[in-house]
């Protein structure tokens, strides 16, 4: 029995041999389809589209257009209110004995009043030269001009007299040097003797330049001329220091006393804030001028205790609510 068992064995192990090596039938190699192999990139990692906020404009940046507000009144209320904001009236203070001198201010309008049956003379700057004289009302007001002095004293005067009061017009005198206009007024009798101006710009500009050895301190090193601005009001009481004027460069403020102020105690300067309140401020003396180390809207010069004097610089900022137009009344 065991001999038998030991042949089975090894043609059961044969048999499954040759199954495992036969070669596949013809019907099933044409079953299978063999296609060549293709390369596959990785795709792309997936990205998020580029969050762009509501009302953001893509492409050149244009400035967006600003309209300026419209003003309020009509345009005649408009020009009579420039006109009172930029009318001088004479002044106590600007008087020099019978002499309205004004502080000069470029395109200010400056009041003239006469009276009937009286010259008023007009004196221009030593040295100015005269180009043309245009008046408003040539009929109802005579208007002429002569000279006074020679070579460089040499003064142009023009001579003003109107026929009648109650009348009103303008006047234009053109200069080599500036442009004048001035709002003429006829009273019933009172009338100016003559009116001329002060060039604080000219004066400082001779100061800068005189050679002479007695001439007056500079006020300012670095003062830039052409950028004075002289829209300050000076109010209060009249002491014999009393300023003349007062102006700034855009940097600093200068204030001009008559001569009289080195005959006796200078008053200090308080500059104003907007609650009111009065704080001493640097300034330096140079001659007949205090040098503010800084612009201000409002400022007062204070002297004594018992009967103080109190005098007011203020920066014209707001327009007059006071006083007549051009030709209105």
């Amino acid at each position: 029995m065991r001999c038998l068992a030991f042949p089975l064995i090894v043609m059961a192990a044969a048999t499954v041999s040759a199954c495992a090596t036969d070669p596949p039938s013809q019907n099933q190699s044409k079953q299978v389809s063999f296609k060549p192999a293709t390369q596959v990139h990785d795709p792309l990692p997936a990205t998020a589209p580029p969050q762009i906020p509501p009302g953001t404009v893509i492409g050149p940046q244009i400035p967006a257009t600003t309209h300026a507000p419209r003003p309020t009144g009509s345009p005649i209320a408009r020009v009579a209110a420039a006109n009172r904001k930029a009318l001088e009236e004479p002044t106590a203070a600007g008087y020099l004995n019978a002499v309205q001198v004004y502080p000069f201010s470029e395109n200010a309008l400056y009041r003239l009043y006469a009276a009937p049956q009286q010259v008023t003379d007009i004196i221009l700057q030593s040295g100015e030269t005269l180009s043309s004289i245009s008046a408003g009302d040539t009929v109802r007001w005579a208007v002429g001009d002569t000279t006074s002095g020679n070579g460089t004293s040499k003064q142009v005067h023009v001579l003003v007299k109107p026929f009648g009061s109650g009348l009103k017009t303008n006047l234009v005198i053109l200069t080599d040097r500036r442009t004048y206009h001035l709002v003429l007024q006829s009273t019933d009798r009172v009338s100016m003797a003559a009116i001329s101006w002060s060039y604080p710009e000219a004066d400082l500009a001779s100061q800068h330049g005189s050679d002479s050895s007695d001439r007056i301190p500079v006020v300012d090193s670095g003062l830039a001329l052409d950028n004075l601005n002289f829209k300050y009001k000076i109010t209060g009481d009249d002491p014999p220091w009393r300023p003349l004027r007062a102006f700034d460069d855009g940097h600093k403020v200068y204030i001009e006393f008559p001569p009289s102020i080195a005959q006796g105690e200078a008053p200090p300067l308080f500059v104003l804030g907007s609650s009111g309140n009065s704080d001493l401020v640097n300034y330096r003396v140079r001659g007949r001028y205090y040098v503010v180390d800084r612009l201000f809207g409002a400022a007062e010069l204070r002297l004594g205790t018992d009967k103080q004097q109190v005098v007011r610089i203020t920066l014209d900022q707001a327009p007059k609510v006071a006083g007549s137009g051009l030709f209105g009344g």
